[in-house]
């Protein structure tokens, strides 16, 4: 193998594909970064058995060939390197890595002991990059980071018609959103929030082609592609949307950024719990904190009020997460009596998002 590419492409997608790879394995090979040169360019490919990645990048190719390197070395590497042009190739049994007044020399590992890049799923449809960054930042706050309870670290992915259900919840809080897309084929997974969060590295502007089968998820966009194993777990699909038939006791619309000011600002004044009041008045909706160490506070937020005058505490981080997915927007707390969700909701934006939050509001001791 040998190849001339520009040094800032090269050094950028090898640090996105050792990212993935694990650093501690009793297999050096599974630390490897595969490297095919071909007359497409460049791959740059990984894979830790369970995520997998693929990454190709312009080259004027010298000479085809395919190797494995040890991946966050060769990453380090190339990002050191000053030179806009680097000149990759193998000699004898270590890939040199060649500027115009340096060399560096990286053995080559195993290439027939590598497991492999697995090929991509079917195509399922076809959706704007930035339009699946919105609406998975939307609802992925609602995941859980708890491991030890894998169905809910999800994105529940279901495509109906032109559009796609995402669902995600903690079992304290839970984001349903709908969103536009061009489908091909079936999507019906339970999809591993880490993947999802990768969309956001993605280009902007781009078309992403979203791949599912019974056991693997994927994106692919022009020059790579990310996919993963899926969760095994059932998703309590029925149960979740049975939580947004909300027999509502006061409605409340205010404007989204101006009450999650208030509740940030409410914060340090939480108390142990981390908890912020919301009281709801005439024309306002009043946002309380309250503790014994550190003070309390009170600040009016101007809503339109419908319905009863309730009183609700939540947990401020969840409230704050919620708010923010409807940022720039009038949002409606659609509030429940006893300690029933409170929905939040909004009409769609321009983007054809469709978007609900539930957060479950705290007992509160007399």
């Amino acid at each position: 193998m040998d190849l001339t590419a520009t040094t800032a492409e090269l050094a950028a997608a090898a640090t996105e594909v050792s990212r993935l790879l694990p650093t501690r394995v009793l297999d050096p090979v599974l630390a490897g970064l595969v490297l095919r040169a071909g007359p497409a360019g460049v791959e740059l490919a990984g894979s830790d058995r369970e995520h997998a990645v693929r990454l190709t990048r312009p080259a004027t190719v010298h000479t085809d060939g395919e190797v494995v390197v040890p991946a966050r070395p060769f990453a380090d590497t190339l990002r050191s390197l000053g030179d806009p042009q680097v000149r990759l190739v193998v000699e004898g049994s270590r890939l040199a890595v060649r500027t115009g007044s340096a060399r560096f020399a990286l053995p080559l590992l195993d290439l027939a002991s590598h497991p492999g890049v697995p090929h991509l799923p079917p195509v399922a449809g076809a959706i704007p990059s930035d339009l699946l960054a919105a609406v998975l930042g939307a609802v992925s706050s609602a995941t859980s980071k708890d491991d030890a309870l894998p169905i809910f670290t999800g994105v529940r992915m279901l495509g109906i018609g032109h559009r796609i259900e995402l669902i995600t919840t903690d079992r304290y809080r839970m984001a349903y959103a709908t969103v536009p897309w061009s489908p091909e084929g079936s999507l019906n997974v339970l999809a591993p929030a880490a993947l999802m969060a990768d969309v956001a590295r993605l280009p902007q502007q781009t078309v992403v082609h979203i791949h599912a089968d019974e056991d693997r998820i994927a994106l692919s966009w022009s020059g790579g592609s990310v996919s993963t194993t899926l969760l095994a777990s059932p998703f309590p699909d029925e149960r979740a949307r049975k939580l947004l038939e909300a027999v509502i006791d006061s409605t409340v619309v205010v404007e989204a950024d101006a009450l999650a000011g208030a509740v940030r600002r409410a914060t340090p004044y939480s108390g142990p719990h981390g908890s912020v009041t919301l009281q709801v008045e005439d024309s306002e909706l009043r946002v309380r904190g309250s503790d014994p160490q550190t003070g309390e506070s009170e600040e009016s937020v101007k809503a339109t009020i419908e319905g009863n005058r309730v009183t609700k505490t939540f947990q401020a981080r969840y409230l704050a997460d919620a708010l923010r997915a409807f940022s720039g927007r009038r949002v409606e707390l659609r509030i429940q009596d006893g300690l029933r969700s409170t929905v939040l909701t909004s009409q769609p934006g321009d983007d054809g998002i469709d978007l609900k939050y539930l957060v479950v509001p705290l007992r509160t001791v007399a």
